[in-house]
């Protein structure tokens, strides 16, 4: 193991570039010296985060583009610069001496010269004019700030830069309790039970199933679902709406594509004591006639572009590609057409995605609707701020807590 602070981060950052690893997978197949993990993570997760900046920070100062394994140090060492406030000189010595060690001493004179001489102020001035600018500024891929200043105009910024407001925590006992012995302070909570934490170190609590942790987005869409006798959550891993649904679901049917994703669903209501929850493995795309007209209830929280949550997964700016959006709106389409036939008369069904764009949303909704003139849109609210929308409610990071989302509830006539 070599002992240097930017060594870990390193590793992890060469497996996503690299690799094409998850950021979260990445981190836990990486062995992380306890004395750096804090500082490890915040690394990543920053770099991963700003790379469009820093991408170009590094274009616009070097003759030419460094190799990959030289620009992923040079990605650390400028987030560290830049966003960590850490000493020049102190950011130079590790990165060149990790070259050194890791036996790439040949540009460690390159590495030297280029943070020594790295100035923020002219770079910026030479960022562009526009949304190509204001689109590096915050990291976010051209095509997709372009189609939220499409569809928010001025907010769009805002929306782009948002940053999480801290690890939601959602407690399934006494919280306030729970808090106290811990010596736990949060700055706010929500009417749904979960609270936000800037940090919050997992104990055995967890694994007692006395809390978990579920994304404001998913809590959300939670509570917009009706109580019924019989409910579908058709895309279910890994496990934390099914759950939580269950409290006010007499029964909870799980399908999840994937079968280590239904081992999740399975671990997760064992965690947290639940019975009314059974699992499959099943693609919700592909009709089975057994279910059919079966529900009161059908949730598609259906497979999206996840820009929503860039916050807790920011590779998502990096490796998200706009010839994508074809794929998932035909598999969105799909799911929902599948799932609409398992739901009975007089039942409901639920559409939602962590996405922020309307082509993944009401569109798809609309699109439906015209198919299916048995369906009929049923208005919903939630306490959380959102904009609504022809048929749904849009929830946005920059009034969220910086979660990004859309659901929408259609009753069958």
């Amino acid at each position: 193991m070599l002992s240097n602070p930017i060594y870990d981060p390193f590793q992890i950052l060469t497996k996503i570039y690299q690799g094409g690893a998850h950021v979260k997978q990445a981190i836990a197949d990486t062995y992380i010296e306890e004395q750096y993990r804090s500082r490890t993570v915040k690394i990543v997760y920053g770099v991963l985060e700003n790379d469009g900046y820093l991408e170009f920070c590094i274009k616009s100062n070097a003759d030419k583009t460094p190799k990959p394994v030289v620009r992923i140090l040079l990605k650390i060492s400028l987030y560290m610069l830049l966003f960590m406030d850490k000493k020049r000189y102190m950011v130079t010595d590790l990165a060149v001496s990790l070259c050194k060690k890791l036996g790439k001493s040949g540009v460690s004179g390159f590495v030297n010269a280029f943070l020594r001489r790295f100035n923020k102020e002219e770079t910026d001035k030479k960022l562009p004019k526009g949304n190509e600018g204001e689109a590096l500024a915050c990291s976010y891929p051209l095509y997709a700030y372009e189609w939220l200043k499409k569809e928010y105009g001025d907010r769009a910024k805002g929306i782009a830069a948002a940053a999480s407001a801290g690890v939601s925590v959602r407690f399934e006992r006494d919280a306030e309790a729970y808090l106290e012995r811990a010596h736990l302070q949060t700055p706010f909570s929500q009417k749904y039970g979960n609270y936000i934490f800037e940090n919050f170190v997992r104990d055995e609590g967890f694994d007692k199933g006395d809390y978990t942790f579920q994304s404001i987005g998913s809590i959300a869409i939670c509570d917009c679902v009706s109580p019924c006798e019989n409910l579908l959550d058709a895309c279910a891993a890994p496990g934390g709406k099914s759950v939580l649904l269950a409290k006010k679901c007499s029964k909870v049917t799980s399908f999840e594509l994937h079968g280590h994703r239904v081992e999740l669903i399975s671990q997760y209501k064992s965690r947290m004591g639940v019975e009314n929850v059974t699992e499959f493995q099943k693609d919700s795309g592909e009709f089975d006639g057994a279910y059919e007209e079966r529900f009161d209830g059908v949730l598609c929280d259906v497979p999206c572009s996840g820009f929503g949550t860039v916050s807790e997964n920011p590779d998502i700016k990096i490796f998200r590609k706009k010839e994508d959006f074809a794929a998932l709106e035909k598999a969105q389409k799909r799911i929902l057409s599948t799932c609409s036939k398992y739901v009975k008369k007089g039942g409901a069904l639920y559409y939602s995605t962590c996405s922020l764009f309307e082509g993944e949303n009401d569109k798809i909704v609309a699109d439906f609707l015209k198919a299916n003139p048995d369906y009929a849109v049923e208005k919903i609210d939630s306490p959380l701020c959102h904009d609504k929308k022809k048929y749904g409610l849009q929830f946005l990071p920059d009034r969220a807590f910086g979660a990004g989302f859309y659901v929408c509830k259609m009753v069958r006539k």
